[in-house]
């Protein structure tokens, strides 16, 4: 493995998951999560379409690849400690990191092709408005989910703890508000339906949400209802934790506006989106990409560092969605 090559990565959500994608990342090859809860269908799409040069499963899963040629290792394989592990090559920050594939819903599902340097810009756009270093950070998403790529690196990057959440657990708002608990952590991400089941399990186990030690919930993956956080609030002042609204898409790494929730926000049901974070632009333009007035309805697009590389294989629909810039330099999408 090694730069420009894809590695397949179909493990559940564990440390040793955490140790594989760090290692595919050492090589210089790009990681792709594949959920062991997809069906073999999407499996095999992914497969296909990413045209990885081996995968890193467990012997439980490996049959799930049988009849396809391709490589595959078991992670827990004893001739693993028989390797060499000298330090190889370090990988640039314009490489490819990962892809990740999006739901299909609209269509076919895209493979959207990030760099290295996209995840960092982020996460240093992210720290400039909330306290990351030394945070302990909980995981519970799946790794096909861009959202996982924020909790991973927000805290190995910055010196914290990743609580990495079991599946059972991280269904389960009672027993996700226990480990929040125990675990004392501090940041989490989730979607605003995850947070509003965890809600009602904070208030009807109080004696486990007083021994919270949240500072920040980061909002993703779908529309906010700030309305529907009452309750947490009325158990915990606005501001302990922050709750913070992050509106992203795969195709931008993963977040791209940031918009704190306050008291006022509480009164109403639409979701605010914020500002652009501070490595991305946002444009509000016409089928001619020109800036349309305030109040006239147009199409919002991203520019900046976070844009990724475009979909994987689809040099049309690229082209079609990742356009030039019409306000940035040379090259600028």
């Amino acid at each position: 493995a090694g730069p420009g090559q894809r590695v397949a990565m179909l493990l559940p959500r564990s440390e040793r998951a955490i140790a594989a994608i760090l290692a595919v990342l050492k090589t210089g090859a790009a990681y792709v999560p594949i959920d062991p809860a997809h069906p073999d269908a999407r499996i095999e799409f992914v497969l296909a379409d990413a045209a990885p040069l081996a995968a890193v499963t467990t012997a439980e899963l490996a049959g799930r690849f049988s009849g396809l040629e391709l490589a595959v290792i078991d992670i827990d394989d004893p001739q693993i400690a028989t390797q060499p592990a000298e330090p190889v090559p370090v990988p640039q920050a314009g490489d490819l990191a990962y892809i990740i594939y999006t739901s299909g819903t609209t269509g076919k599902p895209k493979g959207v092709a990030v760099a290295h340097g996209n995840v960092v810009r982020l996460l240093e756009s992210l720290a400039d408005d909330v306290d990351i270093s030394d945070q302990v950070w909980s995981l519970t998403h799946s790794l096909a989910f861009d959202v996982s790529v924020c909790e991973m690196w927000g805290a190995l990057l910055y010196g914290g703890r990743l609580v990495v959440v079991p599946d059972a657990v991280a269904r389960s708002a009672e027993e996700l508000l226990a480990l929040l608990a125990d675990e004392q952590v501090t940041v989490l991400s989730q979607t605003p339906s995850a947070f509003y089941a965890l809600q009602t399990a904070d208030g009807l186990q109080p004696e486990v949400g007083d021994r919270l030690a949240l500072r920040a919930v980061l909002f993703a993956g779908e529309a906010l209802e700030p309305q529907r956080l009452r309750p947490w609030v009325q158990r915990h002042p606005v501001g302990s934790p922050r709750l913070l609204n992050l509106y992203g898409i795969t195709e931008t790494t993963v977040h791209a506006s940031f918009r704190e929730i306050t008291e006022a926000d509480l009164d109403d049901s639409a979701s605010p989106v914020g500002v652009p974070m501070a490595h991305l632009g946002f444009f509000v333009l016409d089928r001619y990409l020109r800036p349309v007035p305030p109040g006239v309805v147009g199409e919002l697009y991203v520019a900046g560092a976070g844009v990724a590389f475009g979909y994987v294989g689809r040099p049309g629909l690229t082209a079609s969605r990742f356009v030039a810039c019409p306000f940035g330099g040379s090259g600028a999408r």
